[in-house]
């Protein structure tokens, strides 16, 4: 073991510690998958990311992300955290406005608006309605009834996300999920307009980490979802944590022929991790 650069960086709070936490080793180079997944395991967060050298030419860094379970192709509050992380330690891009990030979906865009880092949203994987019977167990898995759903889509861009529409922010906090029941679903749930002057509600359901209280990746898939269908258009600013007592806000806008996601970074922890 040897001591490696370590960040806790809040990401997505309205303001500081009210938004999602993620743990990043800066200097992972060495350790192995076993290595980073039992350090994730531990740190029992959503997240946990290790910065790489790139492997290819036209990125600035590399990520591995990794939820307590297993690894992550892409998510979104660890590429900000992350970013944030390596420019926080002396990080140098190849073109200052904008960040090109390595991960399991290929390369991430990010760039800088208002003091805030966003990130391109990526292609869907999948796209669609869910059949009957998958959109049965995930009703069920939130304790809700189909009379309850507006609308439904798979929003996949890394994680494998359904989406449920709701009629509104309340009945999006009212929902009670059932994690026996989710086996291999990951949930999210959303109603336009949302609270506090927000203008979607966000909750997000996963059976290994629970609740998770800000998600980009959902927001990134929401977002195409919920444009295309005229439910909302960017720009605007989903509230997700809320019924954690968190205040996150997920910035979203449109240009240069992208949804960008973004909100706030604030470093919580700095220092060193025996790995």
């Amino acid at each position: 073991m040897r001591q490696r650069r370590f960040l806790q960086v809040d990401v997505f709070g309205a303001e500081p510690y009210d938004g999602n936490p993620v743990a990043v080793v800066v200097d992972g180079e060495g350790l192995s998958t076993e290595e980073m997944q039992r350090f994730a395991a531990w740190t029992n967060l959503s997240e946990t990311t290790f910065l790489l050298p790139p492997t290819v030419t036209d990125a600035d860094y590399r990520v591995r992300i990794f939820t307590p379970g297993e690894e992550l192709p892409f998510a979104g509050h660890p590429t900000l955290g992350s970013a944030h992380a390596w420019l926080a330690t002396g990080g140098t891009p190849a073109d200052r406005a904008r960040l090109v990030q390595e991960c399991g979906i290929g390369r991430v865009e990010l760039r800088q608006r208002e003091g805030r880092w966003s990130f391109a949203a990526p292609p869907l994987r999948r796209y669609e309605t869910p059949d009957a019977a998958t959109l049965a167990r995930a009703v069920e898995a939130l304790g809700l009834t189909t009379e309850d759903v507006l609308a439904a889509s798979w929003v996949d861009n890394g994680p494998p996300w359904l989406a449920l529409r709701l009629a509104s922010a309340e009945a999006v906090l009212a929902v009670s999920p059932r994690y026996a029941l989710f086996g291999d679903l990951f949930l999210g749930v959303v109603a336009a307009p949302g609270n506090g002057g927000a203008d979607a509600e966000v909750r997000a359901f996963v059976a290994d980490i629970g609740e998770d209280p800000v998600t980009g990746s959902l927001n990134a898939g929401l977002a195409t979802w919920l444009t295309d269908t005229g439910v909302l258009s960017a720009p605007y600013v989903a509230a997700q944590g809320t019924a954690l007592g968190r205040a996150g806000r997920v910035h979203v806008a449109a240009a240069d022929g992208h949804l960008w996601v973004g909100g706030r970074t604030t470093t919580a922890i700095a220092g060193t991790v025996a790995l």
